[in-house]
């Protein structure tokens, strides 16, 4: 029983944070068109992803990321065509996060400050640097050999998309680090935050 709640709750969590990347990525952008090519944006979306990794594991946080941000394209005419992009893109994210948070540093096992703060950061920048590098790439191979776009709009896209993801990292890394920092504590407490050992 006890097994089934903890995983219902980890689905509401899950579903609560695919939400939030949706409104995040939806409602707080910057929309930067290419004309030829698509759009590029700034936007907050991969925070969310970030932040559901650090506090759901991995898998949860990147499929709340990757769920969230790719009905978020889906539904978006610009965008509709990248969803399948995203939404590896996303659980990557998710995953590698999880993966340094989680099976490496475990965060959610320690109760001093200063170390989860690192490791939060560390785990962060680990999962949006691999976004920063591969986004760029991938969507250049994937606009011009899957979609067929023209090498030259393709290139010009994934340059833009380099700069954009790489302030999108940026802003992600500090608002996450700051925010999980400020939740922690009150998350641990509630027992919304459950240790790897207790998985």
């Amino acid at each position: 029983m006890k097994n089934k709640n903890l995983r219902l709750l980890k689905l509401t969590e899950t579903a609560l944070f695919a939400a939030l990347c949706f409104i995040s990525f939806t409602f707080i952008q910057i929309k930067i068109p290419v004309p030829g090519a698509g759009a590029t944006s700034f936007h907050v979306g991969n925070a969310f992803c970030v932040l559901a990794a650090l506090i759901l594991g991995g898998w949860y946080g990147g499929l709340a990321g990757a769920i969230g941000m790719t009905i978020a394209d889906i539904l978006d005419p610009i965008y509709i065509l990248s969803a399948p992009k995203t939404f590896l893109l996303k659980l990557c994210i998710g995953l590698i996060t999880g993966l340094v948070a989680h099976n490496y540093a475990k965060i959610n096992n320690s109760n001093d400050k200063r170390y989860v703060f690192k490791w939060v950061l560390i785990a962060s920048s680990c999962g949006l640097t691999f976004n920063v590098v591969f986004d760029p790439i991938i969507g250049y191979f994937y606009k011009q050999y899957i979609l067929g776009q023209p090498q030259k709009a393709a290139s010009i896209l994934a340059k833009l998309s380099a700069v954009t993801t790489f302030v999108n990292a940026i802003v992600s890394i500090i608002l996450v680090t700051l925010i999980y920092n400020a939740l922690m504590p009150a998350l641990k407490k509630s027992g919304l935050l459950i240790s790897e050992e207790k998985k």
